[in-house]
């Protein structure tokens, strides 16, 4: 649904390529999912789609590109339709941040191909230079967007898998913990020296998946 991201500004047609192409596959994940899994409303909404402006909302991506926090729309999504709605409501919501973990580590094998195979060597030094700031941004922002999403505070993806895996005596509880989470959530995102002690130091276990990932396609490449 959202993200919380910094980049350097020089690099700004990248960034908006990798955000449109992220977000998009992010609330397509959902949609997708919702619609095989037996719900139909994100697809009378047309969500179930690959077109960027049927999921991106221009105020939230504007403000992820100058506050570094951001938003896509929603994918509506009626949970009375499932068989099974707490199951599949888990799935379908992390089905979101699944895709940009996979995003990632597609670009970081093509990376590992470039790589290998030396096919930048024979390009001019700008397109070289273009594809390696693409595949390091496209790696970096979804890695984010994977664990910025699974944080279990509204209004993210990981407090839904939550209210879906928690008994359901504890909803209460749970509605009453909501209406602090957001304020204590919107403190954590924009006061920086909180972010630096409580977010940051889990974004950085994006480093530890980076070397699941060179461990995994070494595996897989011989190299």
């Amino acid at each position: 649904m959202g993200g919380l991201l910094f980049y350097d500004w020089s690099t700004l047609p990248f960034i908006i390529l990798v955000l449109v192409l992220s977000f998009t596959i992010h609330e397509f994940a959902h949609a997708y999912s919702a619609y095989k899994l037996g719900d139909s409303t994100a697809y009378q909404f047309g969500r179930v789609s690959l077109n960027p402006m049927v999921h991106l909302d221009l105020f939230g991506t504007i403000m992820l590109l100058i506050a570094g926090f951001g938003w896509a729309k929603p994918v509506p999504v009626n949970r009375g339709n499932f068989k099974n709605p707490r199951l599949m409501g888990i799935i379908v919501t992390a089905a979101g941040p699944l895709s940009n973990l996979i995003l990632a580590f597609i670009s970081f094998f093509i990376f590992a191909l470039f790589q290998k195979y030396g096919w930048l060597n024979g390009m001019s030094k700008g397109s070289a230079s273009a594809i390696l700031i693409f595949l390091q941004l496209m790696i970096q922002t979804n890695l984010t967007l994977f664990l910025f999403n699974l944080i279990p505070i509204p209004p993210l993806d990981g407090y839904r898998i939550i209210q879906d895996l928690v008994d359901l005596r504890y909803t209460e509880s749970l509605q009453k913990f909501e209406q602090w989470a957001s304020v204590i959530f919107l403190l954590v995102v924009f006061v920086r020296p909180l972010r630096q002690v409580t977010l940051d130091p889990y974004l950085n276990l994006s480093g530890d998946i980076i070397r699941m990932f060179s461990t995994t396609i070494g595996w897989i490449l011989g190299i």
